[in-house]
């Protein structure tokens, strides 16, 4: 153990706070050389970007660095392991003598289960352990149903007759997250009141096959709470206890998400106010089936990106650093969702 390099794996649905957690690991790192893998659905690198301007990672890849960042655009990883990670993993290991730890961010599609597994192959296995997996729980929208139509509702019909299966591939893969956790950050308190967060709570615990601890955090800094020590330093070796993980799809050879569930980019060459596109994207995510939108946006007379990102129809935004000399102020933003209408994405911000 003490030779492998630890891997902690970050899952958690779209939107959940993953990519902050990594940031807030990496101006924190203390000390530690971090590389960090992220997997995004989609082919815009909305997450990779916000990793390298967190002010620790020169993006030119120059200079003293404790922390490297590499990103999988090609699909979800679950899906790709053999044909995007393990390639991935094999660079990585020949650099093992540099990289203290390694952090994966899984999209928020895809099902960890398969990803620990891979930790199994004989090349990876002698070099690398899963040290845990963290699943991020956006607590707000638990609470709002995203994951179903009415949670409470399946839970009564499952209790009245075992033989009915209601479950939504969504709702599938928020369980198979959870039965995967070594510890959940449960997230977004601040936006719920007491009762609501213990609701929330007592669906997760429902969910989680053995005990795993919850720790809670905020959506306005509240990853500041959580030290390094908490979520690293697992030692759990997780590709060795899967059978205590179960998931919805043990008894298949391979998975495949709701075919539905696709992405879309829009890049634009030109600014906007800020409060009125927020406006606009949250009659679109009214609209359409939107469960996520991230990208950055050009705003007119600001030296500075503006990243905003909504899940449903909750946004929030903030500055992240200033416009290169030498690069576009283009607004760029992905969009996923279920049975997505591009073109009327595009036309109603075009013709904003």
């Amino acid at each position: 153990m003490a030779t492998k390099i630890p891997v902690t794996v970050i899952t958690g649905f779209l939107g959940s706070g993953k990519t902050s957690l990594i940031r807030h690991l990496l101006q924190n790192n203390q000390g530690r050389r971090i590389a960090v893998l992220v997997n995004e659905f989609g082919e815009l690198g909305i997450d990779g970007e916000l990793l390298k301007s967190c002010q620790i990672c020169p993006e030119d890849g120059e200079g003293d660095i404790n922390t490297n960042i590499f990103e999988l655009t090609n699909g979800c990883l679950c899906c790709t392991v053999q044909e995007e990670f393990y390639p991935m993993m094999q660079e990585l290991i020949k650099r093992r003598d540099s990289i203290d730890c390694i952090l994966i961010e899984t999209s928020g599609l895809a099902l960890p289960k398969p990803l620990v597994k891979a930790f199994r192959w004989q090349e990876i296995r002698n070099a690398a352990t899963v040290d845990a997996v963290i699943t991020v729980v956006d607590c707000a929208a638990v609470a709002a149903g995203t994951f179903a139509s009415d949670l409470e509702a399946i839970a009564a019909q499952r209790q009245a007759d075992d033989n009915l299966e209601h479950e939504t591939p969504l709702q599938e893969l928020f369980e198979d997250q959870l039965a995967c956790a070594d510890l959940v950050v449960l997230n977004k308190i601040d936006l719920v009141d007491a009762e609501t967060k213990a609701r929330v709570e007592e669906l997760i615990k429902q969910e989680l096959p053995r005990v795993v601890k919850i720790v809670e955090t905020d959506a306005y800094g509240g990853h500041s709470q959580l030290d390094a020590s908490i979520l690293l330093g697992f030692q759990a070796a997780v590709e060795d206890n899967l059978d205590s993980r179960p998931s919805h799809h043990d008894t298949e050879e391979d998975h495949n998400h709701d075919e539905e569930i696709t992405s879309t980019n829009l890049i634009l060459d030109r600014t906007f106010d800020p409060e009125k596109l927020q406006q606009q994207l949250e009659k679109l995510a009214q609209q359409q089936e939107i469960y996520r939108i991230k990208g950055f946006v050009a705003v007119p007379n600001k030296s500075m990106r503006l990243v905003m990102q909504g899940v449903g129809t909750r946004f929030d935004k903030f500055y992240d650093r200033p416009w290169k000399p030498e690069e576009a102020r283009q607004t760029r933003l992905v969009f996923i969702g279920r049975d997505l209408k591009s073109s009327e994405i595009e036309s109603q911000l075009v013709a904003l």
